[in-house]
């Protein structure tokens, strides 16, 4: 009983009840919310699985470019700033920070990435492109899969967002439209109605 109770409301709430006063922007604000979830079931998925490849394809590109860099030992000419993070290093953070390294036979000077926390006078691995540039580390594989989940997630919240804020809208201009009706329908009644008095 109760399910048929249900049922009937969601019915006359869609229009199916065939009432003669329910007026067009009622049945479009009815089934607004039902299509934008449907368009958000739909096209969430393609729009996250989009992003996760465009991602993991520019990563790729980035991973292919990398296989050219090379790994040089640098001492460290002054401390990286920020705290030594425990876990085995695995919560601390990079930092650019002053130091020198020896590349082509060269000595050089620099900023060179190193864990926060780290003292100066340490050896750090650094990264060099082929023209002998510092780089960031070269990102995991790990690295990778997170940079893809965190732009499918992106898309999939950036899509509702952009869905809910279209269905406040197009439910702001059906209540604008109904409202100018009601107007016109009330300036055309109310002196009618206020004659008879």
């Amino acid at each position: 009983m109760a399910a048929t109770r249900m049922w009937t409301r969601a019915a006359r709430r869609l229009g199916f009840d065939r009432n003669p006063l329910r007026r067009r922007s009622d049945l479009i604000e009815a089934w607004l919310l039902p299509a934008m979830i449907v368009v958000f079931l739909i096209a969430g998925p393609i729009l996250a699985g989009l992003a996760g490849g465009w991602v993991r394809t520019a990563n790729a590109a980035l991973q292919h470019e990398q296989r050219s860099w090379h790994q040089v030992q640098a001492t460290l000419l002054q401390p990286a700033p920020g705290p030594m993070m425990s876990d085995s290093g695995m919560n601390s953070w990079l930092v650019w920070t002053q130091a020198k390294w020896t590349a082509g036979g060269k000595t050089r000077t620099g900023a060179v990435p190193a864990p926060s926390g780290t003292e100066a006078g340490q050896i750090v691995p650094i990264w060099l492109n082929r023209a002998d540039r510092v780089e960031a580390p070269p990102a995991t594989a790990a690295q990778v899969g997170e940079r893809a989940s965190v732009a499918a997630l992106t898309a999939f919240m950036a899509l509702a967002i952009v869905l809910g804020g279209l269905t406040l809208l197009i439910r702001r201009l059906l209540d604008r439209r109904r409202l100018a009706r009601w107007g016109a329908a009330w300036l055309a009644v109310g002196p009618q109605w206020s004659r008879q008095r």
